[in-house]
């Protein structure tokens, strides 16, 4: 069910009445009404805008709305990125589009990738996207967090081991890096591997070839290895804690994954697939976020990146009463907390302006002239209300 609130002839008590309604059915979507007479600075039009998923102005574009009801009904198209073909990516930022680039020059070259960046920012989807671009793609591929490996079966873990190579070793077993023949080996966190697991990984990338513990016969394998860390391996390597001569053999292509406060433009589209992803699996009555929601999540930091986006997201779904999720149901109320002689009304209404202009700009297919007609301004206005909510107007020519 989705509903309209039609503001264009209400007067206050009118408008009053329509945001206790919406306020009494918050499990319902609701869209706005509006006509080029509607003044959207008023408070009580703002409370209306504030309490909708989306508002259009009559004519209606009817492209959009039908857009906009395919998108609550979980029917909408995905828009199609310009690297569809790299599985796992997402996002068109500059940052982003820079990934994609390195990804599709290194898939085809059989040498190692050392993959860096912040923890959560995609290190290991970027390892898989690189085995799936690969003539590899159809051998096996083995992500291992050399963290995570108990220390005193490393060994064992990644290049296996006899029967009898040590008390428990009952019978043979096959590491990893054996069973991804043919495939290949993601070592996430590689600067936690012990030394001795260093000299095997060296022999390895160096020679082909492995001897499991507890035997003296080498084994040739071709597999190609991917690693990653969080950690500065220059400085391990300085430190003595990492070999250099492994480090240059890891190190021969670089791919370093933006953290998310560098994407700032991915974070909307990356936050409602995470949303659109729950909800076909969950029951939950949020489809998108409110206005101040959408807000927050473009200004915060995201120290956690993607994998706080996505844990942030799902908890947000879980919580939330309506089909909005609110700043409250994120947990980033700090964000757009009011600051020093700014009350929460002024922040209400720039978020309602933004919205509204970048609404019009929307119907009108970003023609500045009939914009400003519209909302009743200067052209020179809608330059400056652009300029003020950071509004690309991306469809000039």
């Amino acid at each position: 069910m989705v509903a309209m609130a039609d503001v264009r002839h209400a007067d206050i008590e009118t408008l009053r009445s329509m945001a206790i309604l919406m306020a009494d059915h918050p499990r319902i979507p609701w869209l706005a009404l509006l006509s080029t007479d509607t003044s959207v600075q008023a408070p009580e039009v703002e409370r209306v805008l504030r309490a909708s998923i989306d508002f259009f102005t009559a004519p209606v574009d009817m492209q959009r709305l039908v857009e906009t009801l395919g998108k609550l009904a979980g029917d909408a198209t995905p828009p199609v990125a310009a690297h569809a073909d790299v599985p796992g990516i997402t996002g068109n930022s500059p940052a982003m589009m820079a990934v994609v680039a390195s990804l599709r020059k290194y898939a085809p070259v059989e040498l190692p990738v050392l993959i860096t960046g912040e923890t959560g920012t995609g290190k290991e989807v970027a390892a898989r996207a690189l085995h799936k671009l690969s003539q590899r793609r159809d051998h096996p591929f083995a992500a291992i967090n050399c963290g995570a490996l108990p220390a005193n079966l490393v060994q064992s873990e990644l290049f296996g081991h006899e029967r009898g190579s040590f008390t428990g070793a009952n019978a043979r077993r096959i590491g990893h890096f054996e069973a991804a023949a043919g495939g290949t080996v993601f070592l996430d966190e590689v600067g936690d591997l012990p030394p001795d697991a260093q000299i095997s990984l060296l022999r390895l990338l160096q020679e082909g070839t492995l001897e499991r513990v507890g035997s003296t016969q080498s084994i040739k394998l071709d597999v190609r290895v991917l690693a990653a860390t969080h950690v500065d391996l220059e400085k391990a390597v300085a430190q003595g804690r990492f070999r250099e001569d492994l480090y240059y053999r890891l190190n021969v292509l670089r791919l370093r994954m933006p953290a998310l406060r560098e994407r700032a433009d991915d974070v909307l589209q990356l936050a409602q697939i995470f949303l659109d992803s729950f909800r076909k699996q969950h029951d939950s009555h949020a489809r998108t976020f409110s206005a101040l929601a959408r807000k927050a999540l473009r200004d915060f930091s995201w120290p956690g990146n993607v994998r706080e986006l996505l844990n942030r997201v799902q908890r947000a779904a879980v919580v939330a009463e309506g089909a909005q999720i609110s700043v409250a149901d994120l947990d980033l109320e700090d964000v757009v907390a009011p600051r020093a002689g700014h009350s929460s009304l002024g922040l209400t209404r720039t978020s309602a302006e933004r919205d509204a202009v970048m609404a019009c700009l929307r119907e009108t297919r970003f023609n500045i002239s009939e914009c400003a007609r519209r909302l009743k301004v200067s052209r020179v206005t809608i330059y400056r209300l652009c300029k003020k909510h950071q509004l690309v107007l991306e469809d000039q020519h």
